[in-house]
């Protein structure tokens, strides 16, 4: 699976969201993802990984194997990153 289409669809479930992948295995099936979105504001690490997760829902039983999340509002990436 591409990684435009797995970004369009997280953006789908979370507009505003800034989405880094990296295809761990070559095979583009195994994704590591990052995800920053003010909608995460107040909800538990496993509210984060649900709403991600239910927006890949169809793609996670085929094209996509694996997939590792980290999941942070921009305050918290803003402290745990570099700036750009």
């Amino acid at each position: 699976m591409s990684p435009d289409a797995i970004t369009a669809k997280i953006r789908a479930a979370l507009p505003d969201a800034e989405v880094e992948l990296v295809d761990l295995t070559g095979t583009a099936d195994h994704w590591q993802a990052s995800v920053i979105s003010a909608a995460f504001e107040g909800q538990t690490l496993m509210q984060r990984h649900r709403i991600v997760m239910s927006a890949l829902a169809d793609e996670l039983k085929g094209p996509i194997h694996a997939l590792t999340l980290n999941v942070m509002t921009p305050t918290e990436a803003a402290t745990r990153r570099p700036p750009r």
